[in-house]
């Protein structure tokens, strides 16, 4: 069992910066790939960013390339997600998750927090 709490979010407006971090507690957290997803009011969860165990290899959604960077620190069992140039259409509550394996799909994650909001004015 592995427990996700993300904090870090707020409102902010366009083109500020956010990070948000996820700690993990419970079993041991760095065999998992950790993953960001969103979601937006009346719309599916998305994927946004994953990073495998060794910090070695990360993926991002085309639409948060070049604005977000993920990254883990396991001295802390935690993730991070930094959001720079935020965009409205940024706004959702975002998830931090586990897998075994870099994936983009939600199904393919097993452990989810409780999100944290984040509300990009114009």
């Amino acid at each position: 069992q592995v427990q996700l709490v993300e904090s870090g979010g707020g409102l902010v407006q366009a083109g500020g910066s956010l990070r948000l971090s996820c700690a993990a507690s419970g079993r041991t957290f760095r065999p998992y790939t950790m993953g960001w997803f969103r979601q937006a009011p009346g719309k599916e969860r998305e994927f946004v960013a994953a990073i495998n165990w060794s910090g070695g290899r990360t993926e991002y959604a085309e639409s948060v390339k070049g604005r977000f960077a993920i990254s883990r620190d396991d001295t802390k069992n935690t993730v991070y997600l930094q959001m720079n140039s935020l965009k409205p259409e940024d706004t959702a509550v975002y998830y931090c998750a586990t897998a075994r394996s870099i994936g983009v799909r939600p199904v393919e994650y097993d452990y989810w927090g409780q999100g944290t909001r984040v509300t990009v004015s114009s």
